[in-house]
Protein backbone atom coordinates (compact mmCIF):
# COMPACT_ATOMS: atom_id res chain seq x y z
CA UNK A 1 0.00 0.00 0.00
CA UNK A 2 2.03 3.73 1.10
CA UNK A 3 -3.60 -1.46 -7.78
CA UNK A 4 -3.68 -2.82 -10.54
CA UNK A 5 -7.17 -2.57 -12.44
CA UNK A 6 -10.34 -0.73 -11.54
CA UNK A 7 -13.18 -3.11 -10.03
CA UNK A 8 -16.67 -2.29 -11.34
CA UNK A 9 -20.36 -3.90 -11.35
CA UNK A 10 -19.82 -5.42 -7.87
CA UNK A 11 -22.82 -5.42 -5.21
CA UNK A 12 -21.69 -7.48 -2.48
CA UNK A 13 -18.32 -8.07 -1.24
CA UNK A 14 -17.38 -11.78 0.17
CA UNK A 15 -15.44 -10.24 3.43
CA UNK A 16 -12.27 -13.39 4.13
CA UNK A 17 -13.85 -14.74 6.82
CA UNK A 18 -16.88 -15.99 4.54
CA UNK A 19 -14.77 -18.01 2.26
CA UNK A 20 -11.50 -19.89 2.91
CA UNK A 21 -8.09 -19.90 1.00
CA UNK A 22 -5.74 -16.56 0.24
CA UNK A 23 -7.50 -13.20 -0.18
CA UNK A 24 -5.81 -10.58 -2.46
CA UNK A 25 -7.65 -7.81 -3.61
CA UNK A 26 -6.14 -4.62 -4.61
CA UNK A 27 -9.18 -2.62 -6.19
CA UNK A 28 -8.21 1.40 -7.94
CA UNK A 29 -10.97 3.78 -8.75
CA UNK A 30 -10.47 7.29 -9.48
CA UNK A 31 -12.37 10.28 -7.11
CA UNK A 32 -15.26 12.22 -8.86
CA UNK A 33 -13.98 14.78 -11.08
CA UNK A 34 -13.90 17.88 -8.88
CA UNK A 35 -12.07 16.08 -6.71
CA UNK A 36 -9.14 15.05 -8.86
CA UNK A 37 -7.14 18.61 -8.56
CA UNK A 38 -6.88 17.62 -5.14
CA UNK A 39 -7.01 13.51 -4.85
CA UNK A 40 -4.92 10.83 -7.58
CA UNK A 41 -6.55 8.24 -6.64
CA UNK A 42 -8.25 5.42 -3.88
CA UNK A 43 -6.24 2.46 -3.76
CA UNK A 44 -8.42 -0.64 -1.84
CA UNK A 45 -6.03 -4.04 -0.68
CA UNK A 46 -7.47 -6.70 1.72
CA UNK A 47 -5.30 -9.46 1.94
CA UNK A 48 -5.55 -12.55 4.36
CA UNK A 49 -4.09 -16.19 4.23
CA UNK A 50 -0.37 -15.03 2.92
CA UNK A 51 2.73 -15.64 5.03
CA UNK A 52 3.64 -12.32 7.45
CA UNK A 53 5.75 -9.53 5.72
CA UNK A 54 6.73 -5.71 5.80
CA UNK A 55 6.12 -2.94 3.20
CA UNK A 56 7.93 -0.20 2.69
CA UNK A 57 5.53 2.99 2.78
CA UNK A 58 8.35 4.99 -0.01
CA UNK A 59 8.45 8.96 -0.24
CA UNK A 60 6.28 9.96 -3.32
CA UNK A 61 4.58 13.40 -4.43
CA UNK A 62 1.46 12.59 -2.42
CA UNK A 63 0.12 13.30 1.35
CA UNK A 64 -1.25 9.75 2.43
CA UNK A 65 -4.61 8.96 3.73
CA UNK A 66 -5.60 5.79 4.84
CA UNK A 67 -8.60 4.08 6.86
CA UNK A 68 -8.24 0.51 7.74
CA UNK A 69 -11.13 -2.24 7.68
CA UNK A 70 -10.57 -5.04 9.04
CA UNK A 71 -7.30 -4.72 11.65
CA UNK A 72 -5.59 -2.12 12.44
CA UNK A 73 -2.12 -0.83 10.39
CA UNK A 74 1.19 -1.34 12.18
CA UNK A 75 4.17 1.12 11.65
CA UNK A 76 7.31 -0.53 13.12
CA UNK A 77 9.05 2.31 11.45
CA UNK A 78 7.92 6.45 10.88
CA UNK A 79 9.76 8.23 8.27
CA UNK A 80 10.90 10.37 11.59
CA UNK A 81 12.49 7.40 13.22
CA UNK A 82 12.11 9.51 17.08
CA UNK A 83 8.14 9.00 16.31
CA UNK A 84 7.38 5.75 18.01
CA UNK A 85 5.90 2.55 16.53
CA UNK A 86 2.49 1.87 16.71
CA UNK A 87 -0.81 0.87 15.42
CA UNK A 88 -3.77 2.84 13.50
CA UNK A 89 -7.29 2.73 12.57
CA UNK A 90 -6.54 5.48 9.96
CA UNK A 91 -3.70 7.48 9.39
CA UNK A 92 -2.33 11.00 7.66
CA UNK A 93 1.04 11.19 6.66
CA UNK A 94 2.87 13.74 4.97
CA UNK A 95 5.60 14.36 2.29
CA UNK A 96 8.92 12.76 3.54
CA UNK A 97 12.39 11.01 2.49
CA UNK A 98 12.09 7.91 4.50
CA UNK A 99 10.48 5.03 4.41
CA UNK A 100 7.81 3.91 6.57
CA UNK A 101 7.96 0.28 7.43
CA UNK A 102 4.57 -1.54 7.94
CA UNK A 103 4.28 -5.10 9.29
CA UNK A 104 1.33 -7.37 9.12
CA UNK A 105 0.22 -11.10 10.38
CA UNK A 106 -0.61 -12.24 7.38
CA UNK A 107 -3.51 -10.22 6.93
CA UNK A 108 -4.08 -5.88 6.07
CA UNK A 109 -7.09 -4.17 4.45
CA UNK A 110 -8.29 -0.48 3.93
CA UNK A 111 -8.62 2.07 1.50
CA UNK A 112 -5.70 4.24 0.67
CA UNK A 113 -6.24 8.00 -0.43
CA UNK A 114 -3.65 9.81 -2.34
CA UNK A 115 -3.53 13.69 -1.47
CA UNK A 116 -1.86 16.57 -3.44
CA UNK A 117 -0.02 18.95 -1.21
CA UNK A 118 -1.51 21.87 -3.09
CA UNK A 119 -4.86 20.53 -2.05
CA UNK A 120 -4.40 20.04 1.76
CA UNK A 121 -5.62 23.82 2.69
CA UNK A 122 -8.46 22.61 0.94
CA UNK A 123 -9.37 19.09 1.93
CA UNK A 124 -7.60 19.09 5.41
CA UNK A 125 -7.75 22.65 6.59
CA UNK A 126 -4.48 23.20 6.88
CA UNK A 127 -0.99 23.67 4.95
CA UNK A 128 0.95 20.05 4.22
CA UNK A 129 4.28 21.88 5.51
CA UNK A 130 3.08 21.16 9.02
CA UNK A 131 2.69 17.37 8.00
CA UNK A 132 5.77 17.33 6.78
CA UNK A 133 7.81 13.87 8.01
CA UNK A 134 4.73 12.43 10.47
CA UNK A 135 2.72 10.30 10.98
CA UNK A 136 -0.77 10.74 12.77
CA UNK A 137 -4.51 8.87 13.84
CA UNK A 138 -6.54 10.71 10.65
CA UNK A 139 -9.24 11.53 13.20
CA UNK A 140 -6.55 14.12 15.03
CA UNK A 141 -7.04 16.74 11.96
CA UNK A 142 -10.43 15.76 10.46
CA UNK A 143 -12.22 15.46 13.56
CA UNK A 144 -15.74 13.11 14.55
CA UNK A 145 -16.82 13.77 10.35
CA UNK A 146 -13.44 11.06 9.98
CA UNK A 147 -13.97 9.03 12.58
CA UNK A 148 -17.57 8.64 11.36
CA UNK A 149 -16.20 7.89 7.72
CA UNK A 150 -14.07 5.60 8.91
CA UNK A 151 -16.82 3.30 10.69
CA UNK A 152 -18.52 3.49 7.35
CA UNK A 153 -16.21 2.20 5.47
CA UNK A 154 -15.81 -0.68 7.79
CA UNK A 155 -19.19 -1.71 7.18
CA UNK A 156 -20.15 -1.10 3.27
CA UNK A 157 -20.52 -4.21 1.90
CA UNK A 158 -18.27 -3.46 -1.70
CA UNK A 159 -15.60 -1.03 -3.17
CA UNK A 160 -17.86 0.92 -5.33
CA UNK A 161 -19.56 1.53 -2.08
CA UNK A 162 -16.53 2.08 -0.10
CA UNK A 163 -14.85 4.79 -3.01
CA UNK A 164 -18.47 6.55 -3.15
CA UNK A 165 -18.82 6.99 0.45
CA UNK A 166 -15.10 8.72 0.36
CA UNK A 167 -16.32 11.05 -2.77
CA UNK A 168 -19.48 12.49 -0.69
CA UNK A 169 -16.79 12.88 2.01
CA UNK A 170 -14.56 15.00 0.40
CA UNK A 171 -16.48 16.90 -1.91
CA UNK A 172 -18.51 17.97 1.50
CA UNK A 173 -14.86 19.10 2.11
CA UNK A 174 -14.20 21.29 -0.99
CA UNK A 175 -16.74 24.35 0.13
CA UNK A 176 -15.20 27.60 -0.60
CA UNK A 177 -12.90 28.54 3.02
CA UNK A 178 -11.28 31.75 3.41
CA UNK A 179 -8.95 33.23 1.30
CA UNK A 180 -5.87 32.14 2.65
CA UNK A 181 -7.28 28.51 2.34
CA UNK A 182 -5.41 28.36 -0.96
CA UNK A 183 -1.23 28.03 -1.60
CA UNK A 184 0.74 31.27 -3.26
CA UNK A 185 -0.02 30.67 -7.00
CA UNK A 186 3.79 31.18 -7.18
CA UNK A 187 4.14 28.05 -5.26
CA UNK A 188 1.29 26.47 -7.14
CA UNK A 189 3.34 27.41 -10.48
CA UNK A 190 7.22 25.96 -9.30
CA UNK A 191 5.40 22.68 -8.02
CA UNK A 192 3.24 22.56 -11.24
CA UNK A 193 6.90 23.17 -13.26
CA UNK A 194 8.96 20.76 -11.14
CA UNK A 195 5.85 17.91 -12.12
CA UNK A 196 5.97 18.85 -15.69
CA UNK A 197 9.73 18.38 -16.25
CA UNK A 198 9.52 14.88 -13.90
CA UNK A 199 11.99 16.56 -11.34
CA UNK A 200 14.09 17.67 -13.45
CA UNK A 201 14.40 21.65 -13.37
CA UNK A 202 16.31 23.47 -11.18
CA UNK A 203 15.81 25.69 -8.43
CA UNK A 204 17.09 28.56 -10.37
CA UNK A 205 14.58 27.63 -13.25
CA UNK A 206 11.86 27.92 -11.09
CA UNK A 207 12.51 31.09 -9.27
CA UNK A 208 13.20 32.56 -12.22
CA UNK A 209 9.51 31.68 -13.90
CA UNK A 210 8.08 33.04 -10.94
CA UNK A 211 9.80 35.88 -10.37
CA UNK A 212 11.05 35.37 -6.43
CA UNK A 213 14.75 34.86 -4.94
CA UNK A 214 15.79 30.99 -4.88
CA UNK A 215 16.02 31.34 -0.94
CA UNK A 216 11.99 32.92 -0.79
CA UNK A 217 11.10 30.21 -3.11
CA UNK A 218 13.06 27.67 -1.22
CA UNK A 219 11.29 29.16 2.48
CA UNK A 220 7.81 29.62 0.96
CA UNK A 221 7.96 26.15 -0.80
CA UNK A 222 8.36 24.81 2.22
CA UNK A 223 6.52 26.07 4.15
CA UNK A 224 3.63 24.99 2.02
CA UNK A 225 4.68 21.57 1.09
CA UNK A 226 6.91 19.88 3.56
CA UNK A 227 9.62 19.99 1.30
CA UNK A 228 12.39 22.36 -0.81
CA UNK A 229 12.09 22.34 -4.26
CA UNK A 230 15.35 20.34 -4.66
CA UNK A 231 13.89 17.73 -2.57
CA UNK A 232 10.47 18.14 -3.89
CA UNK A 233 12.46 17.30 -7.29
CA UNK A 234 14.55 14.44 -5.86
CA UNK A 235 11.20 12.68 -4.39
CA UNK A 236 9.21 13.13 -7.90
CA UNK A 237 12.35 11.18 -9.87
CA UNK A 238 12.57 8.82 -7.75
CA UNK A 239 8.88 8.17 -7.68
CA UNK A 240 9.08 7.69 -10.96
CA UNK A 241 12.04 5.40 -11.37
CA UNK A 242 10.33 3.12 -8.59
CA UNK A 243 6.69 2.90 -10.23
CA UNK A 244 8.90 2.10 -13.92
CA UNK A 245 10.82 0.01 -12.37
CA UNK A 246 8.24 -2.23 -10.60
CA UNK A 247 5.64 -2.01 -13.51
CA UNK A 248 8.71 -3.88 -15.55
CA UNK A 249 8.41 -6.45 -12.90
CA UNK A 250 5.12 -6.96 -12.91
CA UNK A 251 5.51 -7.53 -16.81
CA UNK A 252 8.60 -10.09 -16.69
CA UNK A 253 10.55 -7.47 -18.53
CA UNK A 254 12.93 -6.07 -15.96
CA UNK A 255 14.44 -2.76 -16.55
CA UNK A 256 18.11 -2.25 -17.08
CA UNK A 257 18.80 0.04 -14.29
CA UNK A 258 20.84 1.66 -16.51
CA UNK A 259 18.27 2.88 -18.83
CA UNK A 260 15.76 3.40 -16.39
CA UNK A 261 18.38 5.97 -14.80
CA UNK A 262 18.83 8.07 -17.97
CA UNK A 263 14.60 8.04 -18.52
CA UNK A 264 14.19 9.08 -15.35
CA UNK A 265 16.76 12.00 -15.59
CA UNK A 266 19.42 10.48 -13.33
CA UNK A 267 23.11 11.03 -13.96
CA UNK A 268 24.14 7.67 -14.12
CA UNK A 269 23.50 3.95 -12.77
CA UNK A 270 25.44 4.59 -9.60
CA UNK A 271 23.15 7.88 -9.26
CA UNK A 272 19.97 6.06 -8.98
CA UNK A 273 21.01 3.59 -6.43
CA UNK A 274 22.13 6.11 -4.49
CA UNK A 275 18.90 7.46 -4.45
CA UNK A 276 16.99 4.76 -3.85
CA UNK A 277 19.21 3.67 -0.98
CA UNK A 278 18.60 7.37 0.49
CA UNK A 279 15.02 7.29 -0.32
CA UNK A 280 13.98 3.42 -0.28
CA UNK A 281 16.18 2.49 2.57
CA UNK A 282 17.15 -0.21 0.77
CA UNK A 283 18.66 -1.01 -2.64
CA UNK A 284 16.27 -1.86 -5.88
CA UNK A 285 16.96 -5.48 -5.72
CA UNK A 286 15.59 -5.93 -2.49
CA UNK A 287 12.91 -3.30 -2.52
CA UNK A 288 11.69 -5.60 -5.54
CA UNK A 289 11.88 -8.86 -3.38
CA UNK A 290 10.27 -7.36 -0.71
CA UNK A 291 7.46 -5.99 -2.50
CA UNK A 292 6.17 -8.35 -4.89
CA UNK A 293 5.21 -10.31 -1.38
CA UNK A 294 3.19 -7.02 -0.65
CA UNK A 295 0.09 -4.75 -1.53
CA UNK A 296 1.53 -2.53 -4.45
CA UNK A 297 1.35 1.01 -4.15
CA UNK A 298 -0.98 2.90 -5.51
CA UNK A 299 -1.33 4.40 -9.19
CA UNK A 300 1.79 2.10 -10.10
CA UNK A 301 1.69 1.85 -13.33
CA UNK A 302 0.44 6.10 -13.92
CA UNK A 303 3.48 8.93 -14.09
CA UNK A 304 1.34 11.73 -12.90
CA UNK A 305 2.51 14.19 -10.41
Amino acid sequence: MRGRAVRSGVSRETRPRDRPGPVDEHPLALPAPPLRPYVSAYAGYRQAGVPPGRHRGLPSPRLTLIFTLDEPLTLAGHPDPGQAPGSYGTLLGGLHTRPALITHQGCQSGIQVGLHPLGARTLLGLPAGELASIDLPADAVLGRQGADLGERLRTARSWPERFALLDAYLLGRLSPGPSGSVPAPEVVRAWRLLAQSRGTATVATLADDIGWSTRHLTARFREETGLTPKTAARVIRFDRARRLLGAAARTGTPSLLADLAVRCGYFDQAHLAREFRSLAGCPPSTWLAEEFRNVQAPGDAVEEC
